[in-house]
């Protein structure tokens, strides 16, 4: 969806500076209007005189959410300058000022940049209108580009502590229609989310009402993606959330748990040290974060543990991390600092106590030695003192890892029982407190206390039936392809005797990639390269999804019967073995100036990128050239290039 630009300027004609009849709907409708589209925006203008006192509420909310105002000062007109009070004070950046020819500049902006364009007759001058419209796009483009630039307003800029409001806040109550499409975008948000349909998400995400709103969906899909570890992927979808709320801490702190996940995974380009400086420079502006110091303690704790756990003998791992240590002072350092900054953090305060202890254990002094006792008792307070529900597990959990420290056998058993009373059969959360308890004995730390919690934990868990692993495809063949032409095609692109040679070439490509029973491919549906490809993918056991920019009765009558009954008969062959998805249903109607086609060709390849980047392999079946409409495999084959380059082009004009 486009960015949204709010004018703010007078209406009808009024008289000028020097006492000519200016026609503002002129200006608006020839000059400034088209200019701004250029840019890519779409423009809202409230198209009726305010009085003073009587802004109508969704131009209000526009004016406030909105990601560029324009405001036009050639007349001193109390409604414009009102609005650009408003949009001074309640936003920092995302203004550009233009004016007709007048004899003084107001004080308060004479210094700020201006966009002068000229008149002849009160109308825009026709012998530099075409320069003006060209200055205001570029105009337009810069201001959006350099969105966390030198701050605009002037407010910001003489106050430069003051923080700007979240958007949230700037809900108007009475602009219903505005909200009313934000609430609806919102649910869809959440839906895709619930299903685990991490495509479907970034497609929403790209059609926000406005870019203030994308940082949510944007984030949401990075976590989404971190969590089914697509890294580099999660980190573009973060980066892009960042780029509106560059100091989102969530989004900060999700970008950090990227990049040590990649360079833990070895990923050129990434290391643990880049890591921990992007945490110490969130930590510059957020340095009471418990949470951001807790993650930069991982970096250490993590490294610290793989440092060793390799190793096949308990003796050469404690050897080897007691020769660690400093990653080990690291760690404990970071993890008390962060409950030294909130004590209600006893997730940070478990972690440092256990460290501490392994490191009496491994005979190492650290300065933390004097304060075991009394953070003992801090832990157990802030654990007991919980009253998020949803975290009562943990904070059982907490009490039972601190019983291993300083508790007996009984007093372990009796902690964790209680934990797992509250786990309500999550099979993950008791894995994760077993998998820390291995951990410990893997070091031959405190051995009764720690197989007493690892034999409490293995009893719970043999009652339940572990969680079946999500099928992940070994590769993702993502295909798009030229219909079959209609017998009164002027210009031949898949005629009806190609296709013969058309399905070898396909199964010869795919034959190249050994597609196999563990791949899946991503299609529309088509007829011709979409219904043969699917035909090859079933016939060597590939899984097969089709997303359809329409409801299936909708698609088969647009895409599928044009070459006739007999690829009606052979998708309706398909269609049982195929996983179909239609987008109105999934992420609801499209927006009003999204094309159904292009808006599914972004579902499909983000819905193949979400499976690992490395994983996507695109088959084309193209003449090279620029479709017919929006949506084609020319658009298909340009994005997907960009991403991944992996990309097997069969071209037909070549059969």
């Amino acid at each position: 969806m486009r960015l949204h630009a709010f004018v703010a300027m007078p209406f009808g004609k009024k008289p000028g500076p020097d006492g000519t009849i200016i026609d503002f709907n002129e200006i608006y409708n020839t000059l400034l209007k088209p200019a701004i589209e250029a840019a890519g925006l779409e423009v809202f203008r409230a198209d009726f005189e305010q009085r003073a006192g009587d802004i109508k509420t969704d131009m209000f909310q526009e004016l406030l959410i909105t990601d560029l105002v324009v405001a036009d000062l050639t007349l001193d007109n109390p409604n414009v300058w009102y609005e650009l009070g408003i949009r001074h004070a309640l936003r920092s950046r995302g203004i550009v000022l233009v004016q007709g020819p007048r004899p003084t500049q107001p004080f308060d902006i004479y210094t700020d940049r201006k966009l002068n364009y000229s008149l002849q007759n009160g109308l825009p001058d026709p012998a530099t209108l075409k320069k003006d419209q060209d200055a205001l796009t570029e105009m337009v483009k810069a201001t959006i580009e350099s969105w966390h630039g030198r701050k605009v307003s002037p407010v910001y800029q003489l106050l430069p502590n003051l923080q700007e409001p979240q958007w949230q806040n700037l809900r108007v109550g009475d602009a219903k229609e505005f909200w009313d499409i934000h609430d609806a975008w919102l649910n869809q948000i959440d839906l895709a989310r619930k299903r685990g349909d991490i495509g479907g998400l970034l497609v929403l995400a790209d059609e926000a009402p406005v870019v203030a709103f994308r940082t949510q969906a944007y984030l949401k899909a990075g976590i989404a993606l971190r969590k089914v570890e697509c890294f580099e992927f999660a980190l573009e979808q973060l980066e892009k959330a960042l780029t509106v709320e560059p100091d989102h801490l969530q989004g900060l702190q999700e970008q950090g748990i990227c990049l040590q996940r990649l360079a833990l995974l070895g990923k050129p380009g990434y290391s643990l040290e880049r890591a921990r400086a992007h945490y110490r420079h969130v930590l510059e502006t957020h340095p009471n974060d418990a949470e951001t110091w807790a993650l930069l303690a991982r970096i250490d704790k993590d490294a610290w543990v793989e440092s060793w756990r390799h190793l096949d003998t308990i003796e050469a791992r404690r050897d080897e991390a007691a020769y660690q240590e400093a990653l080990l002072d690291q760690a404990i350092a970071s993890y008390s600092e962060a409950f030294r900054r909130n004590p209600g953090h006893y997730y940070s305060g478990i972690n440092a106590l256990t460290l501490i202890h392994l490191s009496h254990e491994l005979r190492i002094n650290t300065p933390q030695d004097k304060h075991t006792e009394s953070m003992a008792g801090a832990v157990q307070f802030g654990a007991e003192c919980e009253a998020d529900q949803n975290q009562w597990f943990w904070s059982k959990a907490t009490l039972g890892d601190l019983q291993v420290l300083i508790g007996t056998m009984d007093t372990v058993t009796r902690a964790y029982k209680d934990a797992i009373v509250y786990a309500e059969q999550n099979w993950f959360a008791l894995n994760s407190s077993l998998t820390q308890l291995r951990l410990l004995a893997s070091l031959g730390f405190k051995p009764d206390n720690v197989k007493a919690g690892i034999d409490t934990f293995e009893r719970a868990m043999a009652r339940l039936q572990k969680p079946e692993n999500k099928w992940q495809p070994r590769k993702v063949f993502l295909f798009s392809g030229h219909m079959i032409d209609a017998p009164d095609r002027a210009t031949p692109r898949f005629p009806a005797d190609k296709e013969a040679i058309a399905a070898e070439k396909i199964a010869q490509a795919l034959d190249k990639l050994g597609a196999n029973p563990e791949d899946l491919a991503l299609i529309q549906g088509s007829n011709g390269g979409d219904i043969l490809f699917a035909e090859a993918c079933l016939q060597r056991g590939v899984k097969l999804k089709l997303l359809q920019p329409f409801e299936e009765p909708a698609f088969i009558q647009k895409s599928v019967l044009p070459g006739g009954d007999s690829w009606r008969e052979r998708y309706y062959k398909i269609k049982p073995q195929a996983n179909i998805k239609a987008a109105p249903i999934e992420l609801g109607e499209p927006p009003k100036d999204v094309d159904p086609y292009e808006r599914c060709n972004r579902w499909l390849l983000y819905s193949a990128l979400a499976y690992g980047i490395d994983k996507v392999q695109f088959i084309c079946l193209w003449n090279g050239e620029c479709g017919d409409a929006p949506g084609g495999t020319a658009q298909m084959y340009q994005e997907v290039n960009e991403k991944t380059g992996q990309v097997i082009w069969l071209d037909t004009k070549k059969f």
